[in-house]
């Protein structure tokens, strides 16, 4: 019984070397130093078909490129929209500078602008007079208030001032109107000309 007991136990994996605690590595450690793991996407390249190189070298220029344009006009969608965003910014240009969003009008050499804010039944008319040049008008200008017809033969109300131009460079005028509409004209006529405005109260 005892001379079994002091037999070795051996495992049934004992002859695999991997699976033996007592192996020793120390001859196999010479060659595990000597191996090399590493990558090298230049060596894997030099193998590759044209088509990988070209499209790797495309994105090395991508990359080495920095554009803010580019991103924009990548493809013929984007091109068209950028396009027509340019067309767009040129065309408000162009017509702010011809003056078509322009609310300020001219008469004889005054510059008149004119906003209006309704009150109760009321609106507040303010209309600011700017002499361009030492020529612009002075003196009496007649001024009318009313608002479009709607229907042909309908009443619609009418509202007359005068104010004096002076030779002062700016001036402000306000003035009451007793009605009110979203729409409203405004006549101003000297005794050699005159302007008509349309504006809306706010």
């Amino acid at each position: 019984m005892l001379d079994d007991e002091s037999k070795e136990v051996k495992r049934p994996n004992s002859k695999y070397s991997l699976s033996n605690p007592d192996n020793d590595y120390s001859d196999n450690k010479s060659s595990y130093e000597n191996l090399n793991f590493h990558y090298s996407r230049e060596r894997r390249l030099e193998s590759a078909p044209e088509s990988v190189k070209k499209l790797y070298r495309q994105s090395e220029e991508k990359k080495s490129k920095i554009s803010l344009l580019g991103p924009l006009v990548a493809d013929r969608p984007r091109r068209i929209l950028f396009f027509i965003i340019i067309l767009m910014c040129v065309a408000i240009i162009g017509l702010a500078v011809f003056g078509f969003f322009d609310t300020v009008h001219e008469l004889d050499g005054n510059r008149i602008n004119v906003t209006a804010a309704i009150f109760e039944d009321m609106t507040i008319v303010v209309l600011r007079k700017t002499a361009r040049n030492q020529n612009a008008f002075t003196g009496a200008v007649d001024l009318a208030v009313t608002i479009p017809v709607q229907t042909e033969g309908e009443d619609f109300p009418i509202f007359s001032h005068r104010i004096f131009f002076h030779p002062e460079n700016e001036e402000t005028f306000r003035f009451a109107v007793p009605f009110n509409a979203s729409e409203m004209y405004l006549l101003l006529q000297n005794y050699k000309s005159e302007l008509r405005i349309r504006f809306s109260p706010e």
